[in-house]
């Protein structure tokens, strides 16, 4: 069975999961070496670029994670309401909420293609990052189409991060009681927090549909095991993460994401244990599998639950009619759907 085909078989009769990274919004936002490298040259312009990491350069790390963080809430301002915007990035947002949002139809494609007798038909997306863009796909996607989408809230006015939601399922009882079917849902599940996440006085996580002055987020700054692990909604979240991947039965997409995030890591090297579990990486380049290795610490090691997906992988012609350059967002979504070569 050719690699696409194996893909769209698992995608309708799996627990299927999708593992959503900082690549997926890279051409609205970019990604975090970009902000380090604008805040070393602001604050150590004689340090050469590699030395952005070190320990010796935290300062450059602080304004740097300071300065993602003010681009990716300018970005979500426009992706609520893009009259905020113009020129090249208003074009970009546009461009990236078109492939989220065509991403979130397949995703909804998929839960109807899957058999409820077999698997619940429910997909989990779990993202680290705190944009609004899936959020964004989400609202559009749903005004069309019935699924439940479900961010972990509880509450009408007031809607108060509880990990609990996860658990609960929607049905549709027929007119006259003579049928049960169960209503499609996406779960949007996010590790690291979002920009419209807001602490309350009650020490709670209220999420609100607009961009919050303080939100809490996890900064990339190497700390992030100890912030996840102490605060117990970020905690909650990444306990989902795995107690979904130890399910029997279950997949995992993985898209955008280079598990530079060593807590995250450590948590897929152990899920792998699960011989139930398969997971696909789909990386942006040929060159990038080597990369996500090292983070995975599995060197080259032939791993039969884990499977890398290039773009010399994909034939010739692309799922899009061309030939893919980079495994993108919008790229992997064509390889999902049904029927693409």
């Amino acid at each position: 069975m050719h690699i696409l085909e194996e893909i769209r078989e698992v995608a309708v009769s799996k627990n299927v999961n999708f593992l959503i990274g900082s690549g997926c919004s890279a051409d609205a936002i970019g990604l975090m070496s970009k902000y380090w490298v604008e805040a070393k040259s602001r604050n150590h312009p004689e340090l050469p670029e590699e030395s952005v990491g070190g320990a010796h350069c935290e300062d450059c790390k602080k304004l740097g994670n300071e300065l993602l963080l003010k681009e990716v809430c300018e970005i979500s301002e426009i992706i609520l309401n893009p009259s905020m915007g113009e020129g090249q990035k208003l074009s970009d947002v546009k461009n990236v909420s078109s492939s989220y949002e065509a991403f979130i139809w397949e995703v909804n494609s998929l839960m109807n293609r899957m058999n409820s007798r077999q698997n619940p038909k429910n997909i989990n997306v779990f993202t680290t990052n705190y944009d609004l863009f899936i959020e964004d796909a989400l609202d559009k996607v749903s005004k069309t189409e019935i699924f439940v989408i479900n961010d972990g809230a509880r509450g009408y006015f007031k809607r108060i991060l509880d990990s609990s939601n996860f658990n609960r399922t929607v049905s549709y009882r027929g007119p006259s009681n003579n049928y049960v079917d169960e209503i499609p849902s996406i779960s949007l599940i996010k590790p690291h927090g979002s920009v419209n996440w807001e602490k309350t006085a009650d020490e709670e996580i209220e999420i609100r549909a607009e961009v919050v002055d303080n939100p809490i987020v996890v900064n990339p700054d190497g700390h992030e095991p100890r912030v996840t692990f102490e605060e117990n909604y970020f905690h909650d979240m990444l306990r989902i993460f795995q107690m979904e991947l130890d399910k029997p039965q279950s997949v995992l997409f993985v898209i955008g994401f280079s598990f530079q995030d060593e807590h995250i890591a450590k948590m897929m090297q152990r899920a792998l244990r699960n011989k139930e579990l398969n997971v696909y990486i789909f990386c942006y380049s040929n060159n990038t599998e080597g990369a996500i290795r090292k983070n995975l610490k599995c060197g080259s090691s032939d791993i039969k639950n884990l499977k890398f997906i290039l773009p010399g992988d994909i034939q010739s012609d692309g799922p899009m009619g061309k030939r893919e350059s980079g495994l993108t967002l919008g790229a992997v979504t064509n390889i999902l759907k049904s029927g693409g070569k």
